[in-house]
């Protein structure tokens, strides 16, 4: 199941994307069993856990049973609707995991900067755009802006101390992020918030895929395009430190929520692993695919 936030004719409503057909399901729910139990937003759905997909599910059998006249009230042709962030409005700061490729460690510096333990920064919520939002080049801010694409992992429902071995039960779903970075502003500031923290920096989405479509996430390809090059080619078996790994360690006296997201690191071919680095311009279009989650695609303005 993969589910996005979306909006048409200036509503934004929570919607289950059926190949090229996007249905609403607030609509659905009202149309097809007379209620309005589904939450304005999809941070909400998430945090009913398994009982929301369970109702997403009943609404697609009972809807297959309706005519196609029916259906048309509440089933778009995707191309109809923008897309936003599946979670515009994260309720706390995007986790971000730090080099958590070994390839990656060292274009970054050297095999010595490959972590023993993992490296945990994060970007601030009023960083995330969606699918086709424009990333903001910052002119007169950063000369150094580069891109990052990551899987990212949203949490499900709320755990601590939570072991490895039952860590992705805690997983909702995957969606992908563009960490943008402000490569200059990194290294100046001697930390990462602000170099990934500054507006329109931080695409997500294009989806929100449920657990069940990715069997396991340490079996997914990861790739990032720069005006059609090939820039990142990398798996996630690759990682460092796994999903399970990363939610036992952030959990370790650490409370994590259903809605809380993960950046889980990104592979070699960053634009500062280059010599010439090739950062980001104005114009650039940035495109990462990981399936079955999709492609996020966005331009710098």
């Amino acid at each position: 199941m993969k589910f996005a936030t979306a909006e048409l004719h200036s509503r934004i409503f929570i919607g289950l994307v059926m190949d090229d057909r996007i249905m609403d399901l607030q609509k659905a729910e009202k149309k097809l069993f007379e209620l309005e139990t589904i939450p304005e937003t999809l941070i909400e759905c998430v945090s009913e856990g398994e009982r929301f997909v369970r109702h997403v599910r009943q609404l697609v059998e009972w809807s297959e049973k309706k005519n196609n006249e029916e259906s048309g009230s509440f089933i778009y042709p995707l191309s109809d609707v923008k897309l936003l962030a599946p979670i515009p409005a994260p309720r706390k700061n995007v986790i971000c995991i730090g080099k958590n490729y070994r390839d990656h460690a060292i274009e970054m510096g050297s095999e010595a900067d490959i972590p023993e333990h993992i490296m945990v920064f994060t970007k601030a919520p009023t960083s995330v755009i969606g699918h086709l939002e424009e990333v903001d080049a910052h002119k007169g801010v950063t000369e150094a802006l580069d891109y990052e694409g990551e899987l990212a992992v949203v949490i499900g429902k709320t755990g601590k101390n939570i072991p490895e071995a039952e860590a992705l039960d805690y997983v909702f779903g995957y969606t992908i992020i563009n960490d943008v970075t402000a490569r200059d502003l990194q290294k100046r500031h001697k930390q990462f918030f602000i170099g990934k923290s500054l507006d329109a920096t931080c695409p997500m989405g294009p989806y929100l895929v449920h657990k069940s479509m990715i069997e396991d996430p340490q079996n997914l390809k990861v790739e990032t395009r720069v005006n059609g090059e090939l820039r990142q080619s990398g798996h996630t078996k690759d990682m460092i430190f796994s999903v399970a790994e990363m939610i036992e360690t952030l959990s370790k006296g650490m409370t994590l929520e259903a809605g809380d997201i993960i950046a889980t690191g990104t592979p070699s071919g960053v634009g500062k692993g280059f010599h010439p680095p090739k950062f980001l311009h104005e114009g650039d279009q940035v495109d990462i695919t990981i399936e079955p989650v999709g492609t996020l695609s966005n331009k710098v303005k």
